[in-house]
């Protein structure tokens, strides 16, 4: 378990194939070890056995040669076949057959007196067999044996040599074995792989994607199936939000449009003046909860292309007044030809026209704000305000997050819409200061190469 662990927190081993093709190497080093050895030991075994069953096989041929003669002694007759085998010039095969008490009596070595008659002592090189058989009432052991160091012995050379020509081919079986293993462990996992970038694409713009489940492993499904069930859950939730949100968003919007026809009729014009300034912030943040409503639902066109030059006139062109009316400029910089990237103009020109209200607010009277294009598909919007804190970078794009709660301009959903737009887009909203003062907010997009101008756009 403390090693399953070990490489369990090993940030390599957080990889389930990696996981499977270790244990696998682990398992091959094993059997890499002990596999030759046990055909070691079985082919020796093997080879032991069919020794002693040959051994014996010749003993008992010799036991057929004993007979007892009339007078009670017991010959042995060697045919001219098997006497050259058993010759001590040959020197492979010998014999001896001794009675009960051990006594030899015959042997095909050449021995006398005591030393005929003494057990036979075999070396390290000689094996053998023997049979015990009862012949007229007397008990006579053959005993078989053949020298394995003999030349003409290869049985032992088969053996000795096994590790060096045999035991060594079981490594690359085996290594070769482990890599069939890894291509069939990515081919199995391959339908995994297809979900976990179909889950990549989930998002709160993509709510209705859902993992294949297609060639998903059996062990896997239940997995599946529960997330896919996750998934519907949260459409629902997502989508009972945002009907919510456009709903009350449209509402408002007729109570406020007869609420500002009755001040209107108001005789105190201070008064009158102070109620339609509010209702128009009011009107602005329903505005932008539609904006906000629409962002949830919006789905793009892979294939949808806008001139970010030409959105970006036109936002300057339409909150000119805005800006002139608060005693500031705006100016359109950058690009002149058009400069087309993957998206919807609309959002875009609602995304770009939110950064340009929100530095408006924030740049010092009689300076101007700033609208660049980039050839390479950015926008920079910079402002002569007071900036933006380090602590506040990520905050401001936070729905109803606002830094000065006291302001009543706005509710804090500009830069959000401006986030929300970005992320549909697949670009990157960035924001920094500049070092004579101001910020500067940075929208990068995709690029779309050799895609003609938008119809309506030059």
């Amino acid at each position: 378990m403390a090693a399953a662990g070990a490489y369990g927190r090993s940030p390599t081993f957080k990889s389930l194939i990696w996981r499977i093709v270790f244990m696998h190497i682990v398992a091959v080093a094993v059997v890499a070890i002990f596999l030759p050895l046990v055909l070691f030991w079985l082919l020796n075994s093997e080879v032991d056995q069919l020794h002693r069953e040959a051994m014996r096989a010749q003993a008992e041929v010799l036991a057929e040669r004993i007979v007892a003669a009339p007078d009670g002694l017991l010959t042995f007759n060697l045919p001219d076949s098997l006497r050259g085998l058993y010759s001590e010039a040959y020197g492979r095969y010998l014999y001896d057959i001794r009675d009960a008490d051990g006594r030899l009596l015959f042997s095909s070595r050449r021995k006398t007196g005591a030393a005929a008659s003494a057990p036979p002592t075999l070396s390290e090189t000689i094996s053998g067999a023997g049979v015990t058989r009862i012949i007229d009432g007397k008990i006579v052991r053959i005993r078989v044996a053949e020298d394995l160091a003999h030349r003409d012995v290869i049985i032992d050379d088969i053996i000795s040599n096994f590790f060096r020509r045999v035991g060594w081919i079981t490594i690359p079986i085996l290594l070769i074995l482990l890599a069939a293993d890894i291509i069939i462990f990515r081919r199995a996992i391959a339908p995994l792989w297809k979900a976990s970038e179909e889950a990549s694409n989930i998002g709160p713009a993509r709510t209705d994607i859902r993992l294949p489940t297609e060639q998903i492993p059996r062990e896997i499904m239940p997995l599946v199936t529960a997330v896919n069930q996750a998934l519907d859950r949260l459409e629902d939730g997502f989508r009972v939000q945002r009907q919510f949100t456009a709903d009350a968003a449209h509402q408002l919007r007729t109570p406020l449009t007869i609420l500002r026809t009755r001040i209107e009729t108001l005789g105190d014009g201070a008064a009158r003046q102070a109620l339609h300034d509010d209702i128009e912030g009011m009107s602005r943040i329903v505005a932008q909860l539609l904006e906000i409503a629409e962002l949830d639902t919006l789905v793009l066109d892979p294939g949808e292309t806008a001139d970010l030059r030409a959105v970006c006139a036109e936002v300057v062109g339409s909150i000119a007044p805005f800006a002139i009316a608060q005693h500031k400029d705006i100016a359109l910089k950058g690009a002149d030809a058009p400069v087309l990237i993957h998206g919807n103009a609309e959002m875009l020109q609602r995304a770009i026209f939110n950064l340009a209200e929100n530095a408006i607010k924030f740049t010092a009277k009689d300076t101007s704000v700033d609208v660049e294009v980039g050839d390479d598909g950015s926008v920079r919007v910079r402002d002569c305000g007071p900036g933006i804190a380090e602590t506040e970078r990520e905050l401001i794009f936070q729905r109803f997050w606002r830094a000065d709660r006291q302001r009543s301009d706005g509710a804090g959903l500009g830069l959000s819409i401006v986030r929300g737009v970005a992320d549909d887009h697949a670009a990157t909203v960035a924001v920094e200061n500049l070092p004579g003062g101001g910020a500067e907010f940075t929208l990068r997009f995709r690029l779309a190469e050799g895609a003609a101008p938008p119809v309506g756009q030059s």
